[in-house]
């Protein structure tokens, strides 16, 4: 039961990114592509029936896990309580840049609110990629479960790490590289004219520089995280997710070199799911690895609620996920097309 409920977490994390990470790569990009104030509106209608939904896949994750995993929650909440608060405020100014740009018509103002849509955008990628670093670096775990990191110390890995070292700054890099890169397969797929054009070249660019990055991290986890060569050497079969994210990668190319825009867009979809599985698996069963002492981890048994409560729970969110899906499904089909210039985002 605490297997299931992991990988129902996973999942959930995975479909969040997979959402919200196209809602940030437009952000990313949108002050790239979209040149005049008509084209920055379209990039913006292209995520505005959708970017505030997309999130609430964020929030039922947290949910979630302080369910399934309340000794995580409240170790990972209380140790990483900087970043999560910086998070919590790029989310907030995210937000209110995508309700407010468009109140007042103004050459100071619209001007700001996409700085601050960018900006946000590009810190929130690179802020989740550091955490993903550091979940699967490990933290210096205490007997009772607790720990503490500054944002940075030395950027070397080791027992007196940050939040932010090398190896962690790598994951932020290639995360940023990835939600870019998935973003603008997105604004290719929604748009059309010139901002089009610009988001397919500019994908082209990225993928190059998200292939080198791709290889770099996978050589810095393995040596990094010993528990992944051994849990892929134990199970071969989880080789099935590092190879979709590799058959992802490849299909975006080869896909959007063919201006299939949609099917390159869900083999973005699939390189996202691959290697955030592929973290997932190698990491497995701990669900926040101890750097100093392995036998300090928190792992699926001694990190999961009662076993009764969980039975119970997953009673009520199978139909609750369904429910969530459908109307996810019928979101998407609804505003299903290309957006035009012209249109306001919502």
């Amino acid at each position: 039961m605490e297997t299931i409920w992991f990988c129902l977490v996973a999942v959930m994390i995975a479909v969040y990114v997979v959402l919200d990470g196209f809602d940030l790569g437009a952000g990313i990009i949108h002050l790239f592509v979209a040149r005049t104030d008509s084209e920055r509106r379209a990039v913006l209608g292209s995520i505005g029936p959708v970017w505030d939904g997309n999130e609430v896949w964020l929030l039922a994750g947290g949910g979630t896990l302080y369910f399934a995993f309340p000794a995580l929650y409240a170790s990972s909440f209380s140790g990483f309580y900087l970043p999560l608060m910086i998070v919590l405020w790029l989310l907030i100014l995210r937000g209110i840049s995508i309700e407010f740009r468009n109140h007042i018509q103004s050459p100071v103002w619209q001007p700001l609110w996409d700085v601050v849509f960018a900006g946000a955008s590009a810190l929130l990628a690179i802020f989740f990629g550091a955490a993903l670093g550091n979940v699967v670096r490990g933290v210096p775990l205490d007997a009772s479960g607790e720990f503490f990191l500054p944002l940075w110390t030395d950027f070397t890995v080791g027992m007196d790490t940050g939040i932010l070292d090398w190896y962690t700054i790598l994951i932020a890099v290639a995360a940023l590289l990835t939600l870019t890169l998935h973003g603008s397969l997105w604004v290719a797929l929604k748009t059309e004219g010139a901002v089009e054009v610009r988001a397919r070249r500019f994908a082209r660019g990225v993928w190059w520089g998200l292939l080198a990055w791709v290889v770099a991290i996978t050589l810095a986890s393995f040596r990094i995280q010993p528990h992944l060569k051994a849990s892929f050497e134990a199970h071969p079969w989880g080789y099935v997710f590092p190879l979709s994210a590799i058959l992802g990668l490849i299909g975006i190319r080869v896909l959007d070199s063919r201006r299939a825009g949609l099917a390159a867009f869900l083999c973005s979809c699939l390189f996202i799911l691959g290697m955030l599985t592929s973290a997932a698996f190698g990491i497995y069963p701990y669900v926040l690895p101890s750097n100093t002492d392995p036998a300090l981890s928190l792992t699926v048994l001694n990190a999961a609620a009662p076993r009764y409560g969980l039975e119970i729970g997953l009673t009520w969110f199978i139909p609750g996920m369904l429910l969530t899906a459908g109307y996810f499904v019928y979101t998407y089909r609804n505003f299903s097309g290309k957006v035009r210039e012209q249109e306001r985002a919502d």
